[in-house]
């Protein structure tokens, strides 16, 4: 997903103008605009020491820059790593790096925070480059390692670090996974050390990214990081099918975005009585059938005559439920549902294609002799001559 400011004319973008690579790095997943970047510090304060720097698949990490490097958004670092160094660019300087580090709940004084070295160099980031080449193979020949030893998991990604000593495998698995032969055999072929990670179907696509059935890219790989679980009764409370065709997304677990609209649902339901409440009346007991949260409506129907239904309002209802508590019957649904009237508006459809009809390629055309006879006669109609009075 692009930036506004990158709006580009013949491929090239207008507003970053970074030769296309955007500089402001804001087409990235999670990206913070660093909106204090023109702004200078106060006298006598000191810049921020932690830098913010993101690696492959937007995986983000701070580092503390001890050497008091010229840093900005968009250079390449070398960072300290478990054994050797990787390589990841900068994407945010400065006091915005103190609230994130606020946000995730990390100490500034923490132990665990590594320190970068230096402004990455060419031979660093051919180095990197050349590993980076390797991981679409490296993971094909994982796969097949994988299946030859009977393993039910499924290796999703592959990363190298920036000096190309260590691979880190994501994978997914719905049950535990002895793999520790097939690290033995990888780390013989690839001459490089293992690390294997486990991650959730939801993380896997948004590693891997896609299109939703909305036309849109998918949330968990654009904005989206807490993966909440969703459960069948997001979709009950929104009166949806329950087709796991329709409800499961691209990660094969229900959909993220039936969490998005759910509070609304429940405080709007609030409103309504109890769909198994029942509604005691001298004609008889009434069932709910039905429900428009939107509207505000519900259909109900007496016990032994399902096809008649009546509709009330949930007010109406919610009166009806409190006089039945007070152990006060009303008439019938009747007296209640006459009140109401639904009107129906006919829809007018406006011709958006154009003036022209659907059905113009219908009409029947004209041979090409009636038209060749038509334009003969009307070229001799003017070349005849007029004749003197």
């Amino acid at each position: 997903m692009a930036c506004a400011s990158c709006s580009s004319a013949d491929g090239t973008p207008r507003g970053c103008k970074s030769n296309g690579t955007c500089g402001t790095d804001s087409c990235n997943k999670l990206t913070v605009f660093d909106w204090l970047s023109n702004m200078q510090l106060p006298g006598g304060q000191e810049p921020f020491t932690l830098v913010e720097v993101r690696f492959k698949n937007s995986r983000k990490e701070y580092f503390r820059n001890e050497d008091k490097l010229p840093l900005k958004i968009g250079d390449l670092v070398a960072t300290e790593a478990s054994s050797g160094h990787d390589i990841g660019q900068v994407t945010l300087t400065g006091e915005l790096v103190r609230f994130q580090l606020k946000k995730k709940k990390i100490k500034e004084d923490s132990e665990e925070i590594l320190k970068i070295y230096r402004m990455a160099t060419q031979k660093d980031i051919d180095k990197w480059q050349s590993a980076r080449d390797r991981e679409s193979e490296v993971q094909k020949r994982a796969r097949e390692m994988a299946i030859f030893l009977r393993l039910e998991m499924k290796i999703s990604d592959v990363e190298f670090q920036g000096d190309g000593s260590k691979a880190t495998f994501y994978y997914t698995a719905e049950s535990r996974v002895d793999f520790r032969q097939l690290i033995k055999d990888m780390a013989q072929a690839f001459s490089v050390r293992i690390e294997m990670k486990q991650i959730g179907l939801r993380q896997e696509a948004s590693r891997l990214g896609g299109i939703g059935s909305c036309g849109r890219e998918l949330c968990c790989s654009t904005w989206l990081t807490d993966f909440r679980t969703v459960s069948t009764a997001a979709a009950r409370y929104q009166q949806l099918s329950l087709n796991p065709e329709k409800l499961a997304g691209q990660c094969g677990k229900l959909k993220c975005c039936l969490n998005f609209e759910l509070d609304a649902y429940r405080k709007a339901l609030k409103t309504f009585p109890k769909l198994d409440v029942k509604l005691h009346t001298e004609k008889g007991i009434a069932v709910c059938q039905k429900t428009d949260i939107f509207k505000g409506y519900m259909w109900y129907a007496y016990k032994g005559d399902w096809m008649t239904w009546h509709l009330l309002t949930n007010e109406q209802a919610a009166e009806i439920v409190r006089k039945n508590k007070a152990k006060e019957k009303v008439a019938s649904l009747e007296q209640y549902a006459l009140d109401i009237s639904v009107k129906t508006e006919e829809k007018v459809f406006e011709n958006v294609v154009g003036q022209d009809s659907l059905n113009r390629f219908d009409r029947p055309k004209q041979s090409k002799n009636k038209k060749s006879r038509k334009n003969k006669s009307r070229n001799r109609n003017r070349k005849a001559p007029q004749k003197n009075e």
